[in-house]
């Protein structure tokens, strides 16, 4: 089972990017979880570009989430709500709606900030766009705050256990989906 992992930050020591890692480590046997590392090169939408053959960026994106059998995405807050670069992935890998790698695919949210709240803002605005593109979103979650502090202080075995839940309620959900198309 493969489940892709996309980072809404773009930073180089993204607190959010390490909390995937974290997450792919924490994941059951025969649950692989893939770092994607492309959402910087992906061009910002413009309906006049969507078309065939799509920037290559986009295709690699949209290719990757359907060679997945679930997503993982993790979140940082820019001004109460997602980063930029994340919506504008979201909105290539969106269309057309019927045809989006997304829609029906399990996915499930995590965040974390620097702040008090881990970035729930950013994650229930999300989970809302993801809900309207058509994935499949679980309420199996995980919010950090203060990830500076938090992700400092080596393995954190209650943040690795909440991120191997969060895997495993993303794997359950992909069992579902086959057993119910079986």
């Amino acid at each position: 089972m493969r489940i892709l992992a996309i980072s809404g930050s773009l930073r180089s020591g993204s607190h959010n990017t390490e909390l995937l890692r974290l997450a792919a480590a924490a994941a059951p046997e025969g649950v692989e979880v893939e770092l994607y590392d492309g959402l910087k090169e992906v061009p910002p939408y413009d309906a006049d570009d969507d078309v065939e053959p799509r920037p290559e960026p986009v295709t690699r994106l949209r290719d990757a989430i359907a060679e997945s059998d679930a997503v993982l995405f993790a979140t940082p807050e820019y001004n109460s709500s997602i980063p930029g670069a994340l919506k504008n992935a979201l909105d290539w890998a969106s269309r057309p709606l019927l045809e989006s790698p997304l829609r029906n695919t399990p996915v499930a949210v995590i965040s974390s900030s620097t702040g008090m709240f881990g970035a729930v803002w950013a994650q229930a605005e999300l989970k809302k766009v993801l809900g309207a593109i058509g994935a499949r979103t679980l309420d199996a979650a995980a919010t950090v705050p203060k990830a500076h502090e938090r992700l400092a202080v080596g393995r954190d075995d209650a943040l690795f256990d909440e991120l191997g839940s969060v895997v495993e309620a993303l794997a359950a959900a992909v069992d579902e989906r086959v057993a119910a198309a079986a």
